[in-house]
């Protein structure tokens, strides 16, 4: 335990009390639906705004003679007998492992330590996958059900075999480390480096989780080591805090009072996802980096090193902690977030132009991109549950807690007629996350992978809240705050797996998951229409799925009219069968089915059984 370490306080965790009660309240009141004999959801008891009313009354009157926890017999949206398959938490389990062993066996190569197909930052986010799903495996009891019932395995190797598929993903990731390309992506942009330091973070816990869980430590430790895994958690650390050194140059205050700059290659343009990373990445290095003494610098500027060397860095510096508070503070004040409480794209600076001669123009942040995207509404999940643990905050999971209720409810699941299911509303349609380019097809590696990105860190903000002496790293929860921010997350649990249905529902026949789950709902049977509209804003850009546009808004001077920052182009396509079609593979369109659109389907499934089932057992 670092010394100063402080439980939270009592008043405080009183007040969060009321606070997330309130909020399970509303989440209750919203969410609980009738249904009718085949499960297909009725009206709401009350409407949404009749709901917002009653939560304000109740966080007015406190909620003593009241009970927090969500009743198992909650349906919601678009809940379906068919939905009830993976009721069950081995279904998820095995659909979680069917996922990552697809993922891995199909796109991962072991000789060259990557996915040869993916790009440096998507290679990053699997790599963050993969350690994220083997925390889930090692803390999971499944294995113990699946040995019993199978008949190929004696009951007695239970930890063989569960060490065995641990250790395998493991050495995919060691080999990983050798394969990322490490040297390029130190001259790309200031997300994608951001991507990188997440990437050894999340590999760094799940390793001290599995050592944690199965290797207590010994007294005679030349005899008895370490897990081996351990061994390899000061690699993973440099290179983490090599990353985060050199992404954090992006925090700009000469524009727009703070932010970070997305690309230093093309005009300042600050952007929810940069933003987002860094507040994560941050708090994530103050909780989870172990330090480093590794001086080898790869690239630094003069003013960085000492001969040609770096200084030690050290484990839970308050600078981390800072940079993360900073960030959530500027983020919360740049006016990112739509009608509907989601996060745009950006902000440009108006009349922004560079060269010698240049001008900062305004030098704010006033010209303000509409596009939105999945992943936009995912990121900061993980920042805010990190801002909670290292300050016992109580507003942090407050907001956290909101986003996530705007981003289901911009999906259309509360909406109960025929024609509101199928029409977009915001960020999906029919209760199921969607890209605006999923349903035409043209979506690039980056549109790919974003829902998978969503779910990954709606997962980590929903883990259970240290409320143990030795599970916490700063703040410990109460047992009240412990149990409200489960119940919380627990009512998310209908529409988590709607999600994980529509996703399964768009595998092929080799275990593929393709990239636009909300026709996955077509192999159940659901009557989905044809009617794809998307609407998108009209000040939006959707640069991620096109390419940078090659004008002077987004472009310097000397980059207009070169191909840096295009995507391949992929054709918008019919998001409909051709009359003389017998049989169509929507999913097979354009990219078709990659190791992105791969770990979407697994992060799906991990959300549902860490978040739903997994806390069932």
């Amino acid at each position: 335990m670092v010394p100063g370490r402080l439980l939270a306080r009592p008043g405080r965790s009183r007040h969060m009390s009321f606070r997330i009660f309130s909020l399970v309240l509303l989440l209750r009141t919203v969410i609980s639906v009738g249904t009718d004999s085949t499960g297909r959801s009725g009206k709401p008891f009350v409407d949404q705004h009749t709901a917002y009313e009653q939560w304000s009354t109740s966080s007015k009157q406190g909620a003593k003679s009241h009970t927090a926890s969500p009743s198992t017999d909650t349906r919601a949206g678009f809940w379906t007998q068919n939905e009830r398959k993976i009721e069950h938490s081995n279904d998820s389990f095995r659909r979680l492992l069917d996922a990552l062993d697809v993922m891995q066996s199909s796109f991962f190569e072991v000789w060259i330590g990557t996915w040869p197909d993916a790009i440096d930052w998507t290679a990053a986010v699997m790599g963050t996958h993969v350690s994220a799903s083997l925390g889930v495996i090692t803390s999971s009891n499944e294995y113990d059900d699946t040995i019993q019932a199978s008949k190929d395995l004696n009951p007695t190797t239970n930890v063989t075999v569960k060490e065995n598929i641990v250790n395998h993903y493991l050495t995919h990731l060691e080999a990983f480390y050798f394969g990322e390309n490490a040297f390029a992506l130190r001259g790309q942009a200031f997300d994608d480096m951001l991507w990188v330091v997440l990437c050894w973070l999340e590999s760094i816990k799940f390793i001290n989780l599995h050592s944690a869980l199965h290797y207590p430590p010994s007294h005679e430790p030349k005899h008895f080591p370490a897990w081996f895994g351990t061994q390899f958690i000061p690699a993973f650390a440099h290179r983490a805090r090599i990353f985060y050194d050199l992404a954090s140059k992006g925090w700009d205050t000469s524009l727009c009072g703070g932010g970070m700059v997305w690309n230093p290659y093309l005009t300042p343009y600050k952007n929810a996802i940069t933003n987002q990373l860094y507040i994560s990445a941050s708090v994530s290095m103050y909780l989870y980096f172990p330090g480093d003494n590794n001086s080898s610098p790869f690239i630094v500027s003069p003013q960085d090193s000492q001969d040609g060397r770096i200084p030690p860095a050290k484990a839970h510096d308050p600078k981390y902690l800072e940079a993360a508070i900073e960030g959530h503070k500027w983020l919360k004040s740049s006016n990112m977030t739509n009608s509907k409480g989601l996060y745009v794209d950006g902000y440009h600076v108006r009349g922004w132009h560079g060269g010698e001669n240049g001008s900062i123009g305004t030098g704010q942040c006033n010209v303000r991109d509409e596009m939105v995207y999945t992943y936009n509404q995912g990121v900061l999940l993980s920042g805010l549950r990190g801002l909670w643990e290292a300050t016992g905050s109580d507003g942090y999971l407050e907001e956290g807690h909101q986003l996530i209720q705007n981003v289901i409810s911009a999906t259309g699941w509360y909406n109960q007629e025929e024609d509101e299911r199928h029409r977009w509303a915001g960020i999906g349609r029919n209760g199921i996350l969607e890209e605006s380019c999923d349903a035409r097809g043209y979506c690039s590696q980056d549109g790919q992978t974003f829902k998978g990105i969503f779910f990954l860190h709606l997962t980590a903000f929903c883990a259970p809240l240290p409320s143990r002496e030795s599970d916490r790293i700063f703040f410990i929860a109460t047992g009240n705050l412990s149990s409200l921010h489960e119940a919380s997350c627990q009512l998310y649990g209908p529409w988590i797996r709607h999600n994980a249905e529509a996703a399964h529902g768009t595998r092929d026949s080799q275990g593929r998951y393709g990239t636009w789950w909300t026709y996955g709902l077509r192999h159940r049977g659901d009557g989905v229409t044809d009617q794809w509209d998307v609407e998108v804003a009209s000040e939006g850009t959707d640069y991620r799925n096109h390419g940078v546009p090659d004008n002077k808004l987004w472009r310097l001077p000397e980059t207009i009219g070169s191909p840096l920052f295009e995507h391949e182009a992929t054709k918008e396509q019919p998001p409909f069968p051709p009359k003389e079609s017998d049989s169509w593979d929507p999913n097979a369109r354009g990219r078709g089915r990659t190791v992105e659109t791969q770990s979407g389907g697994l992060a799906v499934f991990r959300a549902l059984y860490r978040i739903v089932d997994m806390v069932k057992t």
